[in-house]
């Protein structure tokens, strides 16, 4: 099983980012797919999950400002982030929820202000 997230990089406030996170080794649709961030000095957060039947869950910092969805074809899940903060600045972990302790490599978000 593998997680391979991508799609960080740099932003400025207001800005957005689209992060994407793969899945393989499994099947895609039985499973639901969460986001985790970690920033630097604090502890991890969650910021997103979406079952297998497509039904999102948002932590309050992301609710009105961060979309996430999947694409069963492509074995992929998304996290579209909209308003960006320096507050949002984080290493971005995806993770599947049959095993919420095992993420796959992180993916670096800067917002600069």
């Amino acid at each position: 099983v593998q997680l391979q997230a991508s799609g960080g990089g740099l932003a400025q406030t207001g800005g957005s980012l689209r992060l994407s996170c793969a899945l393989s080794g499994v099947l895609f649709r039985n499973n639901g797919i969460g986001w985790n961030r970690r920033a630097p000095g604090k502890e991890t957060e969650l910021v997103a999950t979406i079952t297998s039947d497509g039904i999102p869950h948002y932590a309050e910092f992301a609710k009105g400002r961060f979309t996430i969805s999947r694409d069963d074809s492509k074995s992929t899940v998304y996290l579209q982030m909209r308003s960006l903060s320096p507050e949002d600045t984080a290493v971005y972990y995806c993770f599947r929820l049959f095993a919420p302790d095992v993420w796959g490599k992180g993916t670096l978000v800067t917002v600069s202000s």
